[in-house]
């Protein structure tokens, strides 16, 4: 009888503690969503802001001319690039507050690098390709954080991949290959495909119950940033195939 009083409590108390660790980490989980989802809210917002602002009457109007044709256009191109490893590399040494804000700030710089798609693509093909986007990308971080198998084998070659793609792509600039163009663009839906399951599940595995609120809230921006990059980069890609040009 001894044994069995204290043999109740104890699992009654690993239940309430696996049951609070699975609260704490949905909870993450929907704080990592909630910013990446709001981060690609303000980038839409800010390529089609930027977008109407830029064009007007089918002819790019000044701020067209001075993003798209001026020599300022490298720095739109650069500066998301520049504040992304700013916050990859500062991350710990930012408040909550300023790491949280400095997403948004970039966000809205890749929402103006990006505004050139709807000079080529047509709106209705860019809101398809974005839907479609966001159901894949849903179905894959779902499989990533309800997986028991370990993706992290997966890391290294998806590296690999994604070096790979960036050294294709500069290679192309010079090329012009449509043929290369296109194995790029193959290769870039499947790489972000298998990241987007890939990051989900190192997120999930970046939870720590006793983390305090600086570090877990640090650790959400991180989370969200890397499932927004691999959000529009599939996007990017897939528009590649399934965009319809402007006549």
């Amino acid at each position: 009888m001894a044994d069995l009083r204290n043999y109740q409590p104890r699992v009654a108390t690993g239940a309430r503690v696996d049951a609070g660790i699975d609260e704490g980490l949905r909870a993450y989980m929907i704080r990592v969503y909630n910013l990446m989802a709001l981060g690609l809210a303000i980038t839409g917002l800010a390529a089609w802001g930027a977008f109407n602002f830029a064009v007007a009457d089918g002819q790019l109007t000044a701020f067209g001319q001075l993003i798209y044709q001026s020599a300022f256009k490298w720095v739109v191109i650069f500066a998301p690039l520049a504040l992304v490893f700013f916050m990859s590399f500062r991350i710990h040494t930012l408040s909550v507050g300023a790491a949280q804000t400095t997403f948004w700030v970039y966000a809205a710089l890749v929402g103006l690098s990006l505004s050139t798609i709807f000079l080529v693509y047509t709106g209705e093909s860019i809101v398809r390709t974005f839907f479609i986007t966001a159901a894949s990308f849903g179905a894959l971080s779902l499989w990533g954080y309800t997986t028991k198998r370990d993706l992290s084998g997966m890391g290294s070659f998806l590296f690999m991949g994604l070096i790979g793609l960036v050294l294709a792509s500069i290679v192309n600039i010079f090329l012009g290959s449509s043929a290369l163009q296109f194995a790029i663009s193959v290769i870039g839906v499947l790489v972000f495909a298998g990241l987007t399951a890939y990051d989900t599940q190192q997120i999930k595995e970046m939870y720590y119950e006793g983390d305090s609120q600086l570090v877990a809230g640090r650790k959400a921006i991180m989370g969200a940033l890397r499932l927004y990059l691999d959000f529009i980069n599939l996007f990017m890609f897939l528009l590649q195939f399934l965009g319809s040009n402007r006549e």
